[in-house]
């Protein structure tokens, strides 16, 4: 699940919860909207959890070396 499913499931819950009036036989829209914003959440939570680690451990560290040129100074004259 991603970001935008995530963001996508707690709107459709946010919907139902609070922008729902009617009834439908046996359903309970207010649970199920609940249930919908609560997976959302968890399922937000977590991909931002995996995409902060998705480079491996020591990535950012491994890739900031710093710049050396090892070719020897220029002579008199350049």
């Amino acid at each position: 699940m991603g970001i935008g499913v995530g963001l996508l499931l707690i709107a459709a819950g946010a919907v139902l919860v609070w922008g729902v009036n009617g009834n439908i036989g046996g359903v309970n829209e207010d649970a199920i909207g609940w249930i919908l914003m609560i997976v959302g959440a968890v399922g937000l939570v977590l991909s931002m959890i995996f995409w902060s680690t998705w480079a491996g451990p020591g990535y950012w560290a491994r890739r900031r070396g710093g710049y050396v040129d090892e070719a020897p100074p220029p002579g008199p004259g350049y």
